[in-house]
């Protein structure tokens, strides 16, 4: 019982040597991408905006653009890592916030492009990297990851499940999204215990649950096949000096410069959180190679008129279901959004698919990705100190998610940017306990 218990606790771990299929490659290229919700970003800026249809069109093409350049540029050349990159939710409050205060989308970009290349600066300097080595040992790496994961979770239901729609009321989210759930699980488990059945439902357990999820929501009225008939086959983005020029706004600048700090202490958590669960080694120099790569990245995405982005810890999660971490794989995501990118049809495709069903397999990967930082810190949570340093990041994480809403808008516009994101704040509490709380003496040493 017990050996096969291990054995079927280790497929979970994901393996960046898996030999797989075309078919297989690019059907778990597709899974990532599809509960990475690409859109949802560029969406609630547009919104936001008030922009035109078109423009909001052009600015989802370029959000999956540069997602897909992002991936591969990482991927291929720099921290490679199995993870996809995508637009983050960090500086959505500072694009609005810039846009109103200069009247300018260009500002919006040109600020970007400028905290983008501080970051660049930052990967060749080299600091980064000496600062993740000095102050992130492996308990805090686990404490990390299970922020990621508990940081994430509410969002899968208060912004997915929790909602009404205009085609389903809460109720019917609800049910939904606890069917595509069981779904994922039953798959997924069906890919653990039955041998001849493994890998193919162990790695088609996601795009299977998208789709009954998306079947089942399309029989009770919940799908909105219009947008996907009006799109057009072949849409383009937005590319600079071409269909918008940068505007330098100091002010702007140095909101961005922060916000691109803050996105960028969520991506090295991401980094930990992707090496848990593939064993891939993150070391100093990969670190490193991978902060000058989200610099790069995110030059290439001002330049194409995207919004900054970040490795997705989804990728963490979707990993432990399906147990693979081929680069390949990621590969073929980054290609996936790319062709995105300019078909407007495929994209209106994935706009249709449900948040329900999308929150039903994002809250099984958010405690997937908390589980895989427990495994790092079980082993660690043999001390007094150790239960702190794990317990009170875990306790501000939540403490921040249940902030209410009328305290974050009286805090200066700064430390708005930090309150609105769980995972930096607890991350920083976290290095800072391990500093400042002494290591006990042990008898005999």
């Amino acid at each position: 019982m017990n050996i096969e218990t291990k054995e079927i606790s280790n497929q979970f771990q994901g393996t960046t040597k898996a030999d797989l299929s075309t078919v297989q490659t690019v059907l778990l290229g597709l899974e990532h991408v599809l509960v990475m919700n690409v859109f949802v970003i560029p969406v609630l800026v547009a919104t936001a905006l008030s922009m035109s249809d078109a423009a909001a069109t052009q600015l989802i093409q370029s959000a999956f653009l540069g997602a897909g350049l992002a991936t591969l540029v990482q991927v291929l050349f720099f921290h490679q890592l199995p993870v996809v990159n995508g637009a983050s939710f960090v500086p959505i409050g500072a694009l609005i916030g810039i846009y109103h205060g200069t009247g300018s989308m260009e500002a919006v970009m040109g600020a970007s492009l400028v905290g983008a290349l501080f970051i660049l600066l930052l990967g060749f300097s080299g600091i980064y990297k000496t600062i993740t080595k000095n102050f992130i040992p492996t308990l805090v790496n686990g404490v990390v990851i299970m922020i990621i994961g508990l940081s994430l979770l509410p969002s899968a239901f208060e912004s997915n499940i929790y909602v009404e729609t205009m085609h389903l009321n809460i109720q019917q989210n609800i049910l939904l999204a606890s069917l595509t759930a069981g779904v994922l699980v039953f798959t997924s488990l069906i890919g653990h215990y039955i041998k001849p059945l493994g890998n193919a439902f162990q790695y088609t357990s996601v795009i299977i649950a998208l789709m009954v999820g998306t079947l089942i929501a399309h029989f009770i009225g919940g799908v909105n096949w219009q947008t996907v008939t009006e799109a057009p086959w072949i849409s383009f983005p937005r590319f600079a000096f071409i269909d918008y020029g940068f505007r330098f706004d100091l002010s702007a600048i140095m909101t961005m410069v922060i916000i691109y700090l803050v996105i960028l202490t969520e991506a090295t958590s991401t980094w930990y959180a992707i090496s848990s669960v593939s064993k891939e080694e993150l070391n100093d120099d990969r670190m490193n190679r991978g902060v000058i790569g989200e610099g790069l990245t995110n030059v290439i995405g001002a330049l194409v008129g995207a919004t900054p982005s970040a490795s997705y810890s989804s990728s963490a999660g979707i990993i432990s279901i399906t147990g693979v971490a081929s680069r390949q794989v990621f590969i073929a995501s980054g290609i996936w959004l790319l062709v995105l990118a300019f078909a407007g049809k495929l994209s209106a495709i994935i706009y249709a698919i449900p948040s329900a069903v999308i929150g039903g397999i994002f809250a099984i990967v958010c405690i997937q990705i908390f589980l895989a930082g427990l495994k790092v810190v079980k082993e660690e949570l043999n001390t007094e100190r150790a239960i702190y340093i794990v317990g009170i990041p875990l306790i501000v994480t939540i403490g921040l998610i249940l902030l209410p809403e009328e305290v974050v808008e009286t805090a200066p516009q700064i430390v708005q940017y930090f309150l609105n994101s769980p995972i930096a704040i607890s991350a920083i509490v976290a290095i800072l306990l391990n500093q400042l709380i002494p290591t006990p003496h042990l008898k005999g040493k």
